[in-house]
Formats: structure tokens, C-alpha cells, sequence
């Protein structure tokens, strides 16, 4: 778990808890503290560091052993590594809300698009506008791009004008892009 060979190190609590994230090693430390000193069983999910770099979340399941005399001399259990099982969790939310917020999102594009368009914005400019008009008037961002999308297409078409210059940006505009 740890990415040392066998036998090449001699486990002690010292090492262990050098693996530790930095941000848990101070509350697993506590558990462990805690159940060597009462006796009691010591589990702990947290995240290790191995010998490469590697980040781990991991289950700690383990118990005082003690000699005859009652003294605490260490603990046996074992490691679950959850990692594997975390991003496998994980990419199913992904898969299951990523075309929902895609979907959503695509409309807030549409609009930054028509913004940037009629008032000459850039992206970051137009997305501004879209959030300033959200918190004015207390609307749900896409709720507010979605209805701006729907009252953009009940407007009067453009004028010929407009529309055969943009005809002819469209016929020829692979003429115009830089080649590597």
C-alpha cells in the first residue's frame, strides 16, 4: 500500500503517520492515540501518501495487541484502498449529470454569444452582463439566458443585407484561416 518492497522497512507508527495526508495526519493520529490508550478498536478512512507521491484514500481497520500484562504494544488490522472505488463513484455522477449541466451550460453559451454579437462584448464581458442582470433581478442564470434565447428568435429576421454578408463570411471563411 505504502509502495515499500518487503522486508525492507520495519513498520512503526512513526512511519505510518509520515504517510499520512497533512490534512489528516493530525486527526488520525488523535484516533489512534485514543485506542491505544483505551484499548479499543481503531478505524479510520483517510487519505495516505505513498513512497512515489501517490495519493490514496484508504479504510484502517485495527485493534490494540497486548501483551499478558494488559501493556499495549502495537496494533494488527489491515488497509482497503478506496481509491479505485472513489473514482469509479465519481465518474458516475460524472456520467449521469455531465450532459444535464452540458445542456444547461450550452444555453448561458448561446447567450454569451448573442451578447457579444449585438454589443461587440467579449466572452468574459458578455457572461458578466448575463450574471449582473441575474442578481438584479434575483433570476436563476440559465432561467434568464434561456429566456433571453427564446425572446432573440421571435425578432424580426435580420435584413438582407446582414444576412448575405454573413453568407459570404460563411462560403469563404476557410480561405482565411492560417495554416501550420
Amino acid at each position: 500500500m505504502h509502495a515499500y518492497e518487503p522486508g525492507t522497512v520495519t513498520p512503526t507508527t512513526k512511519l505510518l503517520l509520515s504517510h499520512k495526508h497533512p490534512d489528516d495526519r493530525e486527526r488520525v493520529e488523535e484516533v489512534l492515540v485514543t485506542s491505544l490508550h483505551d484499548h479499543a478498536p481503531f478505524s479510520s478512512q483517510h487519505r495516505i501518501i505513498d513512497t512515489a507521491g501517490r495519493e490514496h484514500q484508504v479504510l484502517v481497520v485495527s485493534d490494540a495487541v497486548a501483551e499478558e500484562s494488559g501493556e499495549v504494544v502495537g496494533t494488527a488490522g489491515y488497509y482497503v484502498d478506496l481509491t479505485d472505488r472513489l473514482a469509479d463513484q465519481r465518474n458516475e455522477v460524472l456520467d449521469e449529470m455531465l450532459p444535464e449541466l452540458l445542456e444547461q451550460r450550452a444555453v448561458i453559451e448561446q447567450a454569451k454569444g448573442a451578447l457579444m454579437v449585438v454589443y461587440g462584448l467579449t466572452a468574459d464581458q458578455a457572461f458578466r452582463v448575463l450574471k449582473w442582470r441575474s442578481r438584479e433581478t434575483n433570476t436563476k442564470l440559465r432561467a434568464l439566458a434561456a429566456q433571453l434565447m427564446g425572446e432573440l428568435r421571435g425578432l424580426p429576421p435580420v435584413g438582407t443585407r446582414t444576412r448575405t454578408a454573413v453568407d459570404h463570411i460563411l462560403l469563404t471563411i476557410h480561405l482565411r484561416i492560417p495554416t501550420a
